[in-house]
């Protein structure tokens, strides 16, 4: 069984940074992608960025490229999602995604 534990949410200005992170426990494979998806009540999840497990390679949403990045720390078993130059746009839930395993989710605020 896949868990993830997300953290690092909360209120920041428009501009500012907040780096979040998704601490996975369980069954890991090195051919894993995992994910950073985000939800707005009422709207489906949007996806936002995925990493590889093994290599490291990443994908973004267009939204955020340019402004997030996303990594992880193989031994900690924890992906990280660095946000900069946050909008007001990006205020949402965020969450960590495997296939059908999801996390508890991390507020994410972006206001004046």
């Amino acid at each position: 069984q896949l868990q993830f534990v997300e953290s690092g949410g909360g209120l920041v200005q428009p501009g500012g940074s907040l780096r979040l992170s998704c601490e996975a426990s369980g069954f890991i494979l090195d051919t894993f992608v995992i994910g950073w998806f985000r939800q707005v009540p009422g709207k489906e999840h949007e996806f936002v960025a995925t990493i590889t497990w093994s290599r490291g390679q990443t994908y973004y949403a267009d939204s955020v490229k340019g402004r997030f990045t996303i990594s992880r720390d193989n031994g900690n078993n924890t992906v990280y999602l660095q946000m900069d130059n946050l909008k007001p746009e990006d205020t949402a839930i965020y969450y960590c995604n495997l296939d059908q395993f999801w996390g508890q989710g991390t507020q994410v605020t972006v206001s004046s």
